[in-house]
This record gives structure tokens, sequence and C-alpha cells, in this order.
């Protein structure tokens, strides 16, 4: 999540999927009472999904909420819920139970097997991801020949505001450009059948409650030489309220919604 489109590459960390998994694990117990705008957003993919399916793969379950309403919507099939946060599949078990299988990996390096998925369903994950290309490989290696994955993930520009207000390039998460997503997807093999990007706002009454849905959802990873003061967070607060809208604290989600099929 970043304010430029110059650096589509997520940070060089070698260990960052591991902090983005105990970001997540640490967020799990709370991630549903936080997540309205995830959910949200969300539901804009829902309503194109297939009217069949028999093996689905939910990419980036977190808690099991859209784990859970794929096995009811198709509640003959085989339903996986996958994640990289350890946290993240101890809270959707322990609320969905075993009707689902919960299996613990990465986007970049799915660990199922080939041509064994005719749905991927993938709502605010994939951003998380260093390598596009990785993703969209492992993919197109899941689906069978005609499989459809249906993604919504984040482009730059998503959370500017909380960018400005902490005045740190790190301040937000780096998402890939639309058109490194493009590359890739056509690099994989994979055909792009529908595409489409636009805004969601959500507003918050102060920056104490802007701040919570962020960290609430795991959307904050410890950095290097993070440490922040009381007068750093005043700071900060102050020029958020610069964005202040009747409505109150405006963050800004910059959407990309990709329905992608393997050839048949």
């Amino acid at each position: 999540m970043s304010l430029s489109t110059a650096q589509p590459l997520l940070p060089p960390e070698a260990d960052w999927p591991a902090k983005v998994a105990r970001a997540f694990s640490r967020a799990a117990s709370r991630y549903d009472t936080l997540a309205s705008a995830q959910r949200h957003i969300g539901e804009s993919l829902w309503r194109g999904l297939p009217g069949t399916a028999q093996h689905i793969l939910d990419l980036g379950c977190g808690t099991g909420y859209w784990s859970q309403r794929l096995a009811a919507r198709y509640p003959t099939a085989h339903v996986t819920g996958l994640d990289i946060a350890p946290g993240m599949l101890e809270h959707a078990q322990a609320r969905h139970g075993d009707t689902i299988t919960w299996q613990l990996g990465s986007a970049e390096s799915l660990p199922l097997p080939a041509e064994s998925l005719d749905l991927v369903f993938s709502n605010l994950a994939i951003q998380w991801c260093r390598d596009s290309l990785a993703v969209m490989e492992a993919l197109y290696r899941v689906l069978a020949p005609g499989g459809q994955a249906f993604i919504t993930t984040l482009l730059p520009g998503t959370l500017s505001e909380i960018a400005f207000a902490w005045q740190r390039p790190d301040a937000v998460l780096k998402t890939p450009a639309c058109c490194v997503l493009e590359a890739a997807i056509s690099k994989s093999g994979l055909l792009s059948l529908k595409q489409s990007t636009w805004m969601e706002t959500f507003f918050y009454p102060d920056f104490k409650a802007v701040m919570a849905s962020i960290k609430g959802v795991g959307a904050q990873v410890a950095r290097p030489n993070a440490t922040l003061t009381r007068a750093d967070l005043a700071a900060a607060a102050a020029r958020f309220e610069q964005f202040r809208e009747p409505r109150g604290l405006p963050v800004s989600y910059h959407c990309l919604s990709l329905q992608l099929e393997k050839p048949r």
C-alpha cells in the first residue's frame, strides 16, 4: 500500500512472509470485529461467482469468513481455506470446524496438487505477496483447465491518507502496480476475463479508530527502528485531521478485481 507506482515490489526482507504471518496471527482474535472494509470489498467479488463448483480454494482465508460462505453456497463442494498465518487458521478451525480443510501455506507456492481446483476465491490477500508472477504461476498450476480465479487485491494509492499522516514512505505496505500484475498474468498463461479498478473510502470518527482498523486486521508489520513517541502520534493525528469530512476521517482503498481462467 504505497503512494508511488514507481516501486512495485514489496520490502526486500528475507523474513517478510514470517513477519506477515506473525502480524495476522496476532490479529486473529479481533479480526472479524474490525474487518468491515475488507468484507465490503469482498462482496463485489462474491456477486460474480459461478453457479457451480466442486473443488474450491479460499486463498488467504484468514478467520474463515469467506470459506464458510463458500461451503454454504456450494454445499456439495470440497472447500479448502489456505492462509500463511497459523493463528488465523486456528481461529478459523475453532469457529467453523472441520467440514472445511484448513491448510497452512503461501500463495506463491501453493501446497496443493496440480489441476485440482475449479474455483479460487481470494479477497484482499495477494497484495501481501512479494512475487506476483509466482502467485499467478501457482494459480495456473493448481487450476484445472477451465478453472477460474476470482481475486480482489490492492493497488498503489491505498491508505494514502495514512502514508501522509506518518510522513514515512514505509508507513504502509507497497503494493504492485496494475501493470506488474497484468504482466504476471500474461506470463503465467492465465487468461484475464474481467478486470476492474475502483476506489473505496471508509470513514472513522478519529485517528485512534483509523489505526485500530489497520492494526486490528493485521495490516501493519513491524519494521526496524519504528519506535514512536507520543509526540509522533500527536503529529500524525494532526496531519490526518486535514482530511476530515462531515462523515469522519477517510481511509482510501484502491481496489483491483480480477477474473482469471486457465485455458482449456
